[in-house]
């Protein structure tokens, strides 16, 4: 067959393929959106206590509860990012906390579900309606998290053009380093700059943020570079491949992690985008809590894609330093 006829033939049938992975990564997730094992304090005194709790039962697998002594425990655990959101029995009634800067889609499935329902019944009893109080709010310039959520795409395009072009202008070993260094370290800067300061849809300190932004970038560049050094040009495809049909959909930008069909959240936050945007809501909104294991997970992708860099320029320059040798014919004298 004519290498053009089959140019035709892969055109046909991996634009579809690639048309599905797409659809099924960034559709199936939107579509079963629902708490899995949420994170949900309970507290008050321990017979109302567990009679809040057994009404969370009811949905099955939905909470993972975690009981606490009183309200002021219950507001610790929810700004260490231990738990999303608590029930507070009072005597005044039941009152619902909750943290919209952690999700506003998290808190407001937690006052529908969790405000009317769970404690629905206790409050009819008491003829007291559930009053929420919002512990950590989302900035008033943007309630929604629409910016944050906004931001994991341009992030996400930013390192897979870091990483292919370092990998296409030919750089190697120590300057591609440093080039994936400072793209990412501008990249930051400027998305700090568009999201704290422009658009206040950030809190907490600016360098803070523009690090994560940048180190995120960084970790997916890096990722992308290292790849294409040990596959060649077919690396970046894997990389884009893995960052945009997996990081993305699966960062539980848009809602929380537990909010994403099993395993898509778990996956998501092993992959720059889930931990950079978890990373990026530590630093801005809770001041560093549950901040480790994220960092962590953009700090493996670095040093593992910064390895990988080095690494392949070092096999590529043995190769190229043995060719010569392999090649060389000595020549005898005749006659």
């Amino acid at each position: 067959m004519p290498s053009r006829n089959r140019h035709v033939i892969a055109v046909v049938v991996l634009v579809p393929v690639l048309a599905a992975l797409a659809l099924w990564a960034f559709a199936w997730p939107a579509s079963r959106i629902a708490p899995r094992d949420l994170p949900l304090g309970v507290a008050g005194p321990p017979a109302a206590a567990a009679q809040v709790e057994k009404q969370l039962e009811r949905h099955e697998g939905a909470f993972e509860i975690h009981r606490y002594a009183d309200e002021a425990a219950a507001r610790d655990a929810i700004e260490d990012r231990s738990v999303y959101g608590a029930v507070v029995v009072t005597p005044q009634g039941p009152e619902l906390l909750t943290a919209s800067a952690a999700g506003p889609a998290v808190a407001q499935f937690l006052q529908q579900a969790v405000g009317q329902q769970a404690v629905g019944q206790q409050a009819a009893a008491g003829g007291a309606q559930v009053k929420t109080v919002d512990v950590v709010p989302a900035p008033a310039a943007d309630p929604r998290g629409a910016v944050l959520n906004a931001a994991a795409l341009p992030l996400a395009l930013a390192g897979i053009a870091a990483g292919a072009l370092v990998t296409l202008l030919g750089l190697r070993g120590i300057r591609a380093g440093l080039a994936l260094l400072g793209a990412s370290a501008l990249v930051g800067m400027v998305a700090a700059g568009i999201a704290h300061s422009w658009l206040d849809a950030l809190g907490g300190d600016w360098w803070a943020a523009a690090g994560v932004l940048g180190l995120c970038t960084l970790a997916m560049a890096s990722a992308v570079a290292g790849l294409a050094a040990l596959l060649g040009t077919a690396g970046i495809g894997i990389g884009a491949a893995t960052v945009m049909l997996l990081g993305n959909p699966f960062s539980g930008a848009t809602s929380a992690p537990q909010m994403l069909p099993e395993p898509a959240g778990a996956i998501g936050q092993w992959l720059p985008p889930g931990a950079g945007t978890t990373l990026l809501r530590s630093v801005s909104f809770f001041d560093g809590a549950a901040a480790t294991g994220p960092a962590l997970t953009l700090a493996w992708w670095t040093v593992l894609g910064l390895g990988a860099v080095l690494l392949g320029s070092s096999l590529k320059a043995r190769k190229a330093g043995a060719e010569p040798a392999a090649g060389h014919r000595e020549f005898s004298a005749v006659g």
